[in-house]
């Protein structure tokens, strides 16, 4: 709500934190693309209540996640200080990871599946300039292979959110094991391999 907007009437502040509520466990529970008449009806509200609080699934997302995405602060802080550059890249990449595995509607929102999400969108952001560091630190060690990018990491980034949102409810640790192969991969020694020896 804007800082020189006038404050919601009770009922309307109940409803919309009822939204907000609603919003976030249908979210968590089906993804973004959810139905908002799902929502409406578990706040119980009407759908043009919804609407007038909340006129896009975008103002939806931008209200609810940019709090839960901040938690990317402290993984990548936690990453850098580890001593160890790979086990920090390593370690950032499974807390991500271990974050979108928890909720449907974060799994999407880090896989950008609502672009014009601007808070979210900012928050990504900062996450990459994060990432950024991480990488080139991973890097630097030599334990990294060079070829690897930043836009390799946003790749690796939606390709596991896939894994997840297709596997959260029958084998929720299913990205567990495919994270495990794809740093094995990502070894500098894996690099300079060559391919069947």
């Amino acid at each position: 709500m804007a800082a020189d907007s006038k404050p919601l009437r009770a009922d309307a502040a109940r409803n919309r934190a009822n939204l907000l509520a609603a919003a976030t466990e249908v979210f968590a529970a089906r993804g973004l693309d959810a139905p908002l008449e799902q929502i409406a009806r578990r706040a119980g509200v009407s759908i043009g209540t919804l609407y007038a609080h909340f006129p896009s699934r975008e103002a939806f997302v931008d209200a609810i996640f940019p709090e839960r995405l901040a938690v990317l602060d402290r993984i990548a802080e936690r990453s850098l200080a580890d001593p160890d550059p790979w086990s920090g890249f390593v370690g950032f990449l499974e807390g991500l990871f271990a974050l979108q595995s928890e909720d449907h509607g974060l799994n999407d929102a880090v896989a950008r599946r609502l672009p014009n999400a601007r808070e979210v969108a900012e928050v990504c952001h900062r996450g990459g300039l994060h990432a950024e560091r991480i990488v080139a630190r991973a890097k630097a060690s030599g334990q990294l292979r060079a070829d690897f990018e930043l836009g390799d990491l946003a790749t690796l980034t939606w390709a596991m959110s896939q894994v997840i949102r297709e596997s959260m409810d029958t084998a929720p640790n299913a990205w567990r094991r495919c994270l495990a192969f794809l740093t094995d991969g990502l070894r500098a020694e894996a690099a300079r391999t060559p391919a069947g020896s």
